[in-house]
C-alpha cells in the first residue's frame, strides 16, 4: 500500500479534478505490476496494472489507496477490468465518496472478489485529503495555506524583507506545489509589494494553469502591477469589498481582470468555489493567512521552516490570532515532514477526513 501510495503521488498536477491513485498487483509475495493515473480522462491506475499485467493478473491481490470505480465516466468502470481479469482480492486504503463512482467493493463482492478497506486509511485520506474535500462539501474550496518562517515564526525582517527567508530546495518545492490547485492566493498588500506571478515554473506542467486570486479588499492593484498586465493570459481574480470604489473595480475588469465583491471572505471563498475552484493554495501575507486561521477557513498548513532567527519586530506570520487554552487549544494533525535543504517543511491538516466518518 506505501508503495501504491506513493505511484499515486506522480499524477500531482495532471488528474484533478480526479484523485490521485496508485496500484500494485501481487501473485504471492511478489509484484506482478504497478500502474498509476497519469493524466485526467486516461486509463486508471487499476487499469494500468492489469494491462502489464497481461494473464498474470488471474488470482492475484490488487492493492489500491481508493476504491476501484463502478461507473463509467470518461473511461469504463475499473471493476469491470477488474472481474475480467480474474483478480482474486482488492486491498483499498479508503472508500471513494464520490456520489457517482462509488460503490466498487459491492461490485466485485458481488462478482466473488474478496474487497477489504482500511488499509493505511488515514495516510490515503491525507493524500486525497482536496478530493475528499471536495466531495464532502460544496460551500468554498479547500483551503491550504503556505507559510516559509524564521524558527521564531516570522515572515519578514523588521525592514519587511521576505525574499528569501527559504532556500533553493524550499522555494523548488513551492513550484511543484503550486502544480496540484486549482487557484493560487494572495492578499492585496503582498500583491502590491512584491509583484508575484503566481504561476508555476516547475518541472510539472499543470493540465490546467492555476487562476490567480488577489484578496484586494479596496481593489488598489495597479493596471501596470504583472499581476494586472498579464490577467488576459493568466486568469486573474480580484476579491475586493463591497466599498471598493467603482473607478478601481472598472480598471481593473477593463484589463481582463475579473472582481468579485462579497461582503466577507468566507463568502468570497464560496463565490470561487461556485466558480469552479476546488481548491486554494494561499501564499500570504500574514494578516490574510491570519484572518483565514482564525475564521476556521484553513484546511491545511504547508509551513516551511528556515534555520534563521529574525527576532523582535520581525514581521509575525500570525499576527492578531487570539490566544488559546493550552487544555482547549486546536490540535492539528501532522501528515508529512520532510527536509527541503537547509529548511524543514511541516504539513499539518486541521482534521482527517475519512469518507464515511
Amino acid at each position: 500500500m506505501e508503495r501504491a501510495l506513493d505511484l499515486a503521488r506522480r499524477g500531482w498536477g495532471r488528474v484533478a479534478p480526479n484523485p490521485l491513485v496508485g496500484a500494485v498487483l501481487l501473485a504471492g509475495d511478489g509484484v506482478v505490476a504497478e500502474g498509476y493515473h497519469g493524466e485526467y480522462g486516461g486509463p486508471h491506475a487499476e487499469v494500468v496494472a492489469l494491462e502489464a499485467a497481461g494473464e498474470r493478473a488471474r488470482g492475484a491481490t490488487l492493492v489500491v489507496n481508493l476504491e476501484p470505480c463502478a461507473h463509467h465516466g470518461k473511461t469504463p468502470p475499473c471493476t469491470e477490468a477488474i472481474v475480467q481479469a480474474g483478480v482474486a482480492r482488492v486491498v483499498a486504503a479508503i472508500a471513494d465518496p464520490d456520489p457517482e463512482a462509488r460503490g466498487g467493493a459491492g461490485v466485485l463482492r458481488a462478482h466473488g472478489v474478496s474487497v477489504s478497506i482500511g488499509l493505511l486509511a488515514e495516510t490515503a485520506a491525507a493524500l486525497n485529503a482536496p478530493f475528499l474535500f471536495a466531495r464532502e462539501q460544496q460551500e468554498r474550496p479547500f483551503v491550504a495555506l503556505k507559510l516559509a518562517t524564521s524558527i521564531d515564526g516570522r515572515i519578514a525582517d523588521a525592514a519587511g524583507t521576505s525574499q528569501w527567508v527559504s532556500g533553493t530546495a524550499a522555494r523548488e518545492y513551492v513550484q511543484w506545489l503550486r502544480a496540484g490547485f486549482d487557484a493560487i492566493a494572495v492578499g492585496g498588500t503582498t500583491a502590491l509589494r512584491d509583484n508575484p506571478q503566481l504561476t508555476v515554473r516547475g518541472p510539472i506542467v499543470p493540465r490546467r494553469p492555476p487562476v490567480r486570486v488577489v484578496f484586494d479588499r479596496r481593489a488598489m492593484l495597479n493596471p501596470s502591477a504583472p499581476l494586472v498586465s498579464s490577467a488576459r493570459d493568466v486568469p486573474t481574480w480580484v476579491m475586493a469589498s463591497l466599498e471598493a470604489p467603482v473607478s478601481s473595480v472598472t480598471a481593473l475588469e477593463q484589463n481582463g481582470v475579473r472582481v468579485f465583491r462579497p461582503a466577507s471572505l468566507a463568502a468570497g471563498l464560496q463565490m470561487v468555489r461556485a466558480a469552479g475552484i476546488e481548491t486554494l493554495l494561499c501564499e500570504g501575507g500574514g494578516a490574510l493567512g491570519a484572518r483565514l486561521l482564525v475564521d476556521g477557513l484553513v484546511d491545511r498548513l504547508y509551513w516551511v521552516q528556515a534555520p534563521v532567527w529574525l527576532g523582535e519586530g520581525a514581521v509575525p506570520a500570525f499576527p492578531g490570532v487570539p490566544p488559546q487554552p493550552l487544555p482547549t487549544a486546536p490540535r492539528w494533525t501532522p501528515v508529512e515532514r520532510r527536509v527541503l535543504g537547509s529548511d524543514t517543511l511541516l504539513v499539518l491538516d486541521r482534521r482527517i477526513c475519512l469518507p464515511g466518518s
